[in-house]
């Protein structure tokens, strides 16, 4: 049986499911749970990568991320590992914590983003503990549900820094209160009529309209009804090298030579970018700046905790990221 297609473009909105191998918990409790939070926030930001929804379930988590650089297989392969590594460390295991690859459906947009969203949000009321429970107790258990995003989309004052809200509120008028209100109001008559998205997904792969489907087509499939996927070369490239010190300069007024020769946080970021987003490897990193893979490593950990400090260099490194994502393919 082929592999369903897995198609990469900036910009690219994918539901991310994965679950335990054999169906087994990947949580044994919540501080495993914090720190799938904490490991998941640090591949978000290593691959400037969005993420809208979340629910983590006691077997499996559902994720609806935005890709602007088109690096979906970059970054779960990223944050699958680490995670993997924590619990496998901390429960003293060996072996594999997920049954096969992550799923990804490709999402279209304009049609079903809000939509996805809530059916995300619904899955806490969807196993069977609670299927039979009056609709105004399964209401209930969602607002209390804590390892979701719904509470941050309804109350700010539960809403959590890795979590992007705006775009999902944006069809409900923005992020305001009158737009978090209606979502609310949405989620609750959901309990009662439920929200269905599996019939309208195509291929096992897209969950999009007619014109979505055409568009993909003619984009990516082109002459490539014959093989099992499109080649991630046709669809998915990275931001070359010049383009990376390009972005750099404009920012920073530093040519190249002096970006390779800077000892600070300006060569830290265009390490961290060349290998992020150039797609350049360590030891290819380090030869640009005559220097090793490891130390490479360190400066980027370095450029990392820097911006978790300083506001200005963190809001640099964003728009130099934004810069290079609007990258054409």
């Amino acid at each position: 049986m082929a592999r369903p297609l897995r198609i990469q473009y900036p910009g690219a909105i994918y539901h991310v499911t994965c679950r335990g191998n054999e169906q087994k918990a990947i949580f044994k409790d919540d501080a495993d749970r914090q720190q799938f939070l904490l490991h998941l926030a640090t591949s978000l930001h290593t691959y400037s990568v969005k993420l809208h929804s979340y629910v983590l379930m006691s077997n499996h988590f559902h994720l609806l991320v935005e890709t602007p650089l088109g690096n979906l297989s970059e970054f779960m392969r990223h944050f699958n590992i680490s995670y993997t590594g924590y619990y496998n460390r901390q429960h003293e295991r060996a072996g594999h914590l997920y049954q096969g690859r992550y799923k990804s459906i490709l999402v279209d947009k304009a049609a079903y983003l809000t939509m996805l969203s809530r059916y995300i949000h619904l899955n806490p009321i969807r196993i069977k503990a609670t299927q039979k429970l009056p609709a105004e107790q399964k209401i209930r258990s969602l607002w209390g549900y804590p390892w979701s995003s719904l509470r941050g989309y309804i109350d700010v004052r539960s809403r959590e820094t890795l979590i992007t809200y705006s775009l999902v509120l944006d069809e409900y008028g923005g992020d305001t209160d009158k737009a978090r209100a209606e979502y609310k109001k949405i989620i609750q008559e959901d309990v009662y009529g439920g929200v269905d998205i599996k019939g309208n997904i195509i291929g096992q792969s897209v969950l999009g309209t007619p014109e979505f489907i055409a568009w993909l087509k003619e984009t990516f499939l082109k002459g490539a009804e014959r093989r099992e996927r499109p080649s991630v070369h046709e669809i998915y490239r990275h931001g070359s090298k010049d383009e990376v010190f390009a972005a750099i300069t404009s920012e920073t007024g530093q040519d190249a030579g002096g970006i390779k020769s800077d000892r600070g946080d300006i060569r830290r970021m265009a390490m961290e970018l060349l290998y992020r987003i150039g797609g350049l490897k360590g030891p290819e990193v380090g030869s640009l700046f005559g220097v090793g893979y490891t130390f490479v490593s360190r400066e980027r950990k370095r450029l990392r905790k820097a911006m978790s400090d300083n506001e200005q260099l963190r809001e640099m490194v964003e728009r130099i990221e934004a810069r290079l994502s609007t990258v054409k393919i």
